[in-house]
């Protein structure tokens, strides 16, 4: 095995365009899914709120097994490859189904098809993360890899923000009385087959997507099948104990989650009832929340080799707590008046900070799975992905839960066109304060992170002395 492998700008596109698939499907339930549930299936936000925790819960349980069997296995086409096909196709008829209101908003169904998705996410996202990391050890390679995988990301988010517009298309149109303009409405129960079409459109193209990726890569680090014969599920546990490293990127991982959910779930609402824009302003404001990273994320192998990696992190985290205030401050302060044109400069100054930070952290997940390699001799990259996507969850659980509980407390009610100064109050806690607190305490977490460059090629170089001599 050559640890500095180089990859063709195939492989990277091939291997990224898996990240656009998974995205174009999951951020639209991480960003739309409790916004519809509340405006368009029926559910209250309380309601909501305690279904995404009760999912989240089932996904730490449910993932431990993915990873541990996903390592263990050794399928025809690929030990990580072939699952982009195994949890593809479920994947993308789940999220479907999670946008289709056939049983008259029933509680029960949501509940089973948003499970659904979410195990079937495991299947494709656990195997394609340590997919990547079978590609190579390259700490620079890796971080190019990170950086074209965080643009496919955004350019998923990107389209997804653009949903406004595109559920337009198929939504009824009502008239605006001080316009004078027929306006579509995408927000109430009356554009419920719109949400299910744009859905599919996203499901289809993200399944076409995962083909692309299968079929344009190769790994080439993996475990033989007899030392994956050896994997249990008690390795998880036993990685996370030993790998000081792997627990400070986990406990960072829950906690940007949750912070980025938060955000997600919560623009919609602010839109809607702080800013009170139309579906075009809320595709502007929002694809400002994704545009930074097509201007910073190419230029982060560059950055990181002038600052470090705790550098990096710190700077950006300071610059979307600038963000948060900023747009906290363009609310509260009277005379700004909610200005859009400030809104949308603080969203992207927070969005440049957020999107950095949260997408170079991906580099650093190799980075403990080779750390492991080194403590343990063994190369259990489901497993480590696995317990990355515990965390992760964790986080997102909390991102999923906090913004229904927050609208529950401080009454909000979908049916109301106007809401109460409470509930406007709590929705801009959720957008700016909430995230600020958040993000500050990941930089303190982060900043133990203990492996820098010339600590991984230093390690990198002893694991591949072993294998030269195995």
């Amino acid at each position: 095995m050559d640890r500095a492998i180089k990859l063709t700008w195939r492989e990277r596109v091939g291997y990224c365009s898996g990240e656009l698939a998974q995205n174009l499907i999951y951020q639209t339930v991480s960003i739309w899914l409790l916004f519809y549930y509340t405006n368009v299936y029926g559910l209250q936000p309380g309601v909501a709120a305690l279904m995404f925790l009760i999912v989240r819960i089932i996904d730490v349980l449910w993932d431990p097994f993915v990873g541990t069997f996903v390592d263990h296995s050794y399928p025809r086409w690929g030990k990580y490859r072939s699952w982009l096909i195994f949890g593809g196709i479920p994947l993308a008829g789940a999220a479907v189904l999670c946008f289709w209101n056939g049983f008259n908003s029933s509680l029960l169904y949501a509940y089973v098809t948003y499970i659904a998705l979410s195990m079937c996410f495991t299947l494709t996202s656990v195997p394609y993360g340590a997919l990547g990391d079978s590609l190579t050890r390259d700490v620079n390679e890796l971080t190019i890899l990170t950086s074209v995988r965080m643009l496919f990301a955004n350019f998923a988010s990107l389209l997804i923000k653009t949903l406004p517009l595109i559920i337009a298309i198929f939504a009824p149109k009502v008239l605006n009385e001080e316009t004078g303009r027929m306006e579509a409405v995408y927000n109430t129960p009356d554009a419920s087959s719109a949400w299910l079409i744009t859905m599919s459109i996203f499901a289809v193209a993200g399944l076409s997507l995962l083909f692309f990726s299968f079929s344009e890569t190769r790994e080439k680090i993996v475990m033989n099948a007899s030392q994956s014969a050896d994997v249990r599920l008690n390795d998880l546990w036993k990685e996370l104990a030993g790998n000081r490293p792997l627990r400070v990127l986990s406990l960072f991982f829950i906690i940007t989650f949750a912070t980025m959910s938060i955000s997600n779930a919560t623009d919609s609402y602010f839109l809607t009832y702080v800013v009170e824009a139309n579906p075009l302003r809320t595709s502007v404001f929002m694809w400002l929340g994704t545009i930074p990273a097509f201007i910073f994320i190419p230029l982060v192998p560059a950055m990181k080799r002038r600052t470090g990696k705790r550098g990096l992190f710190n700077i950006f985290i300071g610059i979307s707590i600038l963000g948060m205030v900023m747009m906290y401050l363009t609310v509260t302060v009277p005379a700004f008046h909610s200005d859009f044109t400030l809104l949308c400069v603080a969203q992207f100054i927070k969005s440049t900070g957020i999107l950095v930070a949260t997408g170079y952290m991906w580099a650093l997940v190799p980075e403990v799975v080779t750390f492991g390699e080194y403590l343990t001799g063994r190369r259990v990259a489901a497993i480590v992905t696995a317990l990355i996507c515990i965390f992760m969850k964790a986080g997102m659980a909390l991102g999923g839960a906090v913004p229904g509980m927050v609208l529950d407390w401080t009454g909000f009610d979908a049916e109301a066109s106007v809401q109460s100064q409470t509930a406007l109050r709590g929705i801009l806690w959720l957008v700016t304060l909430i995230p600020a607190v958040l993000m500050l305490v990941s930089a303190f977490v982060i900043g133990r992170y203990e492996l820098s460059d010339g600590r991984m090629s230093e390690i990198n170089g002893i694991v591949e002395s072993r294998h030269r001599n195995d």
